[in-house]
């Protein structure tokens, strides 16, 4: 939702899933995985005017951009506290393959302490 809303601000802007299947269904425009109103509108203008793109590639993603959103699932552990699985995941690859200065933006519901910890994986 974030993203495409970004597109439409006119921004461009391209989503990685790791999902395969995930993206071919955004790609070709047919039946969202969420709904909010409007959205199917929003999605299929922006990624018609080339602003909004889904992918698989975040090599690419990461290093054609200037701003990064992670925004990853942070499920309750057995224990109630946020698994910050996926977020450390994501940000180890974010750091392997970016080639510059860049942005990065956690979207994901996370505890106080999180965004020092993902700048450390980062810069490794």
């Amino acid at each position: 939702v974030a993203g495409t809303c970004l597109a439409d601000f006119g921004h461009h802007v391209t989503c990685v899933d790791n999902d395969q299947g995930k993206v071919d269904i955004l790609n070709s425009g047919g039946n969202l995985p969420i709904y909010e109103i409007g959205l199917s509108d929003l999605v299929r203008r922006n990624a018609a005017s080339d602003r909004l793109k889904f992918s698989t590639d975040l090599t690419n993603a990461v290093q054609d951009s200037t701003v990064i959103f992670i925004a990853v699932g942070t499920e309750p552990s057995g224990d109630g506290s946020a698994d910050l699985s996926s977020v450390f995941e994501v940000a180890a690859k974010i750091g392997l393959v970016m080639d510059g200065y860049k942005v990065i933006v956690n979207k994901s519901t996370v505890p106080v302490g999180t965004g020092a910890r993902v700048t450390e994986i980062i810069s490794k």
